[in-house]
């Protein structure tokens, strides 16, 4: 999971600059990361889901009641959804032009 953050982050960063935020007060960045990150975030959980299907969601919130690792709820993810990765990052690309366009 840590890879994945760190990619979702680096994406994040980039769009905050390429957006103008980096300009904004600490406050203002903070709030408004905070927001990205939650829709984005969202974002990828509904698509996971949907992806998983029925039976694959049912196993997710059975592991899910137990202790498990973020890295092995993305190694779930990843034996259960083919290009998962890929799947993620065409997310978060799809997010980053969306806020591009808005900003325009």
């Amino acid at each position: 999971m840590e890879e994945h953050n760190t990619a979702q982050a680096e994406a994040l960063g980039q769009l905050i600059k390429d957006m103008g935020i980096d300009t904004l007060s600490q406050d203002k960045q903070n709030e408004l990361i905070i927001k990205m990150t939650e829709v984005l975030l969202k974002r990828i959980f509904l698509e996971t889901m949907d992806k998983l299907g029925e039976e694959g969601r049912e196993e997710y919130e059975k592991m899910s009641e137990g202790e498990v690792s973020p890295a092995q709820v993305e190694e779930f993810f990843k034996e259960r959804i083919n290009d998962y990765d890929e799947m993620v990052q065409g997310i978060i690309e799809e997010f980053r032009g969306e806020m591009m366009n808005a900003n325009k």
